[in-house]
C-alpha cells in the first residue's frame, strides 16, 4: 500500500526541527510503502523522484510483508546538509540515503558518517562503484542534451559540445535565451556535472562563455527543465539526466535525446547506510536487492540503469563509442569539488555566466 503524506506534515516537522535548534530543510514529497501492520518501518531519503524509484521499492517489499518503508524525496543539497548534521550530532535519521550528488556522499563517508557492509553482491561491484565498503553505486545514467523535436531542425541537433558552440556562436542565434541547464548553486547534481565538465573538456571555458553571451537559463530540477523543453519554453537543455529524459520521452514524443559523442558523463547514484541507522539489517537487504538480478531488472525498468548506454539496434546510444563514456567514479578525488576554496572560485566564475536576476 502506498500513502502520500499531507504536505503540511513535512512543514510541521521542519518547524519543530528549527525550533529545537536544528537545520530546517523540507522534504519535497513523502510517501509510505508496505503494510500498515509491518513490524519495522525503514526510512529512505533520496534525491530520486518517488514516481521513478517507487516501483523498485515496491518490488523489494513484495516478499517482505514485515517491512514498511517511508520514502522521503529531498533536494540534493538539503539532503546532504541534513545527513551531515545528524551524523555530527549523533542523531538518528535515515536508514538508507541515496543521492545523485555523489561527491557529497563521498565526503559523508570520509567524515565517518557511514556504516560498513560487505556481501557477495557488494563484493562483485567494480572498484569504481564501491568505496571502503561504505558507499555503493546502484544506477547507470548518462548526462545528455535534450531538445524539442518539433522546434529544432534536424541539422541543428548538436551531436557534440563543439556543435553546441557553433549553434551559440552567431550574434543573432535563434537559441539565445532558449537553452537551459541546472542551477549549480541549487542543484548538487548540476554542480557535479559542471565540475566534471571543467575537469574533462577543453571546451568548458568556451561553452561557459557562450552560455553567458547567449543568455542560457540556469534553473532547478530535471523535471522542470525537460517539461520546459517539451513545451517550447526552451529549445534545448544541457547536462540533463538521461533517465528522466527518457522517461519523459516515453510519454511525450516532442523530446529528443543526444548522448554527446565527444564524451558522455555517466552517473551512478550512491547509496549509504548511515552509521546511526536504527534498521541496518533491512537497509543491507535493500542494497543487496538492488545489486541482485531481480533488483537490476527493476532498475532497468525504471530506466535508472539506462538503455541509452546500450549499443543495440534501435537505442539512442547506438554508435556511441565506449571510449566516449566517462563514468564518474566513487573515489576520494570527488572531494576536490567540495574543497571550500575550489568551490567558491568555481561558483564565482559560474555567477559571471549566470548573474542573479
Amino acid at each position: 500500500m502506498r500513502m502520500l503524506a499531507a504536505p503540511f506534515r513535512g512543514l510541521f516537522a521542519c518547524a519543530v526541527f528549527l525550533l529545537s535548534g536544528g537545520l530546517c530543510a523540507a522534504q519535497e514529497i513523502i510517501e509510505t510503502f508496505g503494510s500498515e501492520n509491518a513490524r519495522q518501518t525503514v526510512l529512505l531519503r533520496s534525491t530520486t523522484d518517488i514516481a521513478v524509484f517507487g516501483p523498485v521499492v515496491e518490488a523489494f517489499l513484495k516478499s517482505r510483508p514485515d517491512i514498511r518503508l517511508r520514502f522521503e524525496q529531498w533536494g540534493s543539497n538539503d539532503l546532504y546538509e541534513l545527513t551531515r548534521t545528524e551524523c555530527h550530532d549523533g542523531a538518528t535519521g535515515a536508514d538508507i540515503v541515496v543521492s545523485s550528488a555523489v561527491h557529497q556522499m563521498v565526503r559523508l563517508v570520509n567524515e565517518a558518517c557511514a556504516a560498513p557492509y560487505r556481501s557477495r553482491l557488494t563484493g562483485q561491484l567494480p572498484d569504481a562503484l564501491s568505496w571502503r565498503d561504505e558507499l555503493w553505486g546502484i544506477t547507470r545514467e548518462p548526462a545528455v542534451i535534450v531538445y524539442n523535436r518539433d522546434l529544432v531542425p534536424p541539422g541543428d541537433v548538436p551531436r557534440t559540445r563543439f556543435d553546441l558552440l557553433d549553434l551559440l556562436r552567431p550574434f543573432d542565434t535563434p537559441y539565445a535565451g532558449r537553452i537551459a541547464t541546472y542551477d549549480i548553486e541549487e542543484s548538487g547534481l548540476g554542480y557535479l556535472f559542471a565540475f566534471a565538465d571543467a575537469q574533462e573538456a577543453s571546451t568548458f571555458g568556451a561553452l561557459q562563455e557562450s552560455f553567458g553571451r547567449s543568455r542560457t537559463v540556469s534553473t532547478c530540477c530535471s523535471a522542470e527543465i525537460i517539461q520546459g523543453v517539451a513545451e517550447g519554453r526552451y529549445l534545448m537543455a544541457y547536462n540533463v539526466l538521461g533517465s528522466y529524459a527518457q522517461d519523459f520521452q516515453q510519454r511525450d514524443e516532442r523530446i529528443g535525446i543526444v548522448l554527446p559523442s565527444d564524451y558522455t558523463l555517466v552517473l551512478s547514484r550512491a547509496l549509504m547506510i548511515p552509521k546511526q541507522a536504527k534498521n541496518k539489517l533491512p537497509a543491507k537487504e535493500f542494497l543487496d536487492f538492488l545489486l541482485s538480478p531481480e533488483g537490476t531488472f527493476e532498475l532497468q525498468k525504471a530506466l535508472l540503469i539506462s538503455p541509452l548506454l546500450e549499443t543495440e539496434e534501435g537505442t539512442e546510444g547506438e554508435g556511441l563509442s565506449p571510449t566516449a563514456l566517462r563514468p564518474i567514479d566513487l573515489s576520494p578525488s570527488l572531494m576536490v569539488a567540495l574543497d571550500a576554496m575550489t568551490r567558491d572560485a568555481f561558483l564565482r566564475r559560474w555567477r559571471t555566466t549566470f548573474p542573479a536576476p
